[in-house]
């Protein structure tokens, strides 16, 4: 189902119903601690992005003693075979090409399905969690959403409609532009939140119409 498309309007009114929320502040740290970039071949890399996605509601459960850490190695694996196919660091939403989505799109699909959780029920990644750590590793190119925004917009979770995700907000970052007559670097200042990534201000504006209309959730997030 789709939605209006936002204007700078409706995205500058998102960005500002989050400012310094818990999440942004565990997103500050999980910058701070994975310095210069973050780098999933590293373990402590690893964790760092476990403890971020379970800040961000992921509930992911930590392995407990004589448990296989299936996270661990799971992401390790996942970014040893991926880690060339995502779009490049400096890519930015609006920027991305058919090709570089559909090998984003790829690789979601297999991180998703990635044993993440130990157990009598072992638990893969998910979808959302996917999203969001795709999103962390990438930030300036891929959106993250979670299980309501991906049913509002596009009636599933699987690997064609996180690549339809992507080329509409490829498409919204493209009309933002536009709108606002400046390149897209500088539209975060345009929308009042300078330092705050195009893909992220775009995930706030779905929260809103999707999520936050569907369920009532005013918790807070980032």
């Amino acid at each position: 189902m789709s939605i209006v498309g936002p204007d700078l309007v409706s995205v500058r009114a998102a960005a500002a119903e989050f400012p310094g929320t818990w999440a942004d502040r565990s997103s500050a740290t999980l910058i701070r601690v994975t310095a210069p970039r973050i780098d999933p071949a590293l373990a402590g890399h690893r964790q760092a992005l476990l403890r971020w996605l379970n800040a961000w509601g992921c509930r992911l459960r930590y392995p407990v003693a004589g448990e296989p850490d299936l996270f661990d190695t799971g992401v390790a694996a996942w970014w040893s075979r991926w880690h060339n196919g995502l779009p490049a660091a400096q890519i930015q939403l609006g920027e991305l090409d058919d090709n570089a989505i559909l090998q984003a799109a790829q690789a979601y699909a297999e991180l998703a399905a990635t044993p993440a959780v130990p157990g009598r029920r072992p638990r893969s990644l998910g979808p959302t969690a996917a999203a969001k750590m795709l999103h962390a590793l990438r930030p300036d190119a891929l959106m993250p959403w979670d299980r309501a925004i991906a049913q509002r917009l596009h009636g599933s979770r699987d690997a064609a409609a996180y690549a339809a995700h992507q080329r509409l907000g490829r498409r919204w970052a493209r009309q933002l532009m536009a709108e606002a007559g400046v390149p897209l670097a500088e539209l975060p200042a345009v929308l009042g939140r300078p330092g705050r990534q195009v893909a992220k201000l775009l995930d706030d504006y779905c929260y809103l119409v999707c999520t936050r209309e569907s369920t009532g959730d005013r918790a807070a997030r980032g």
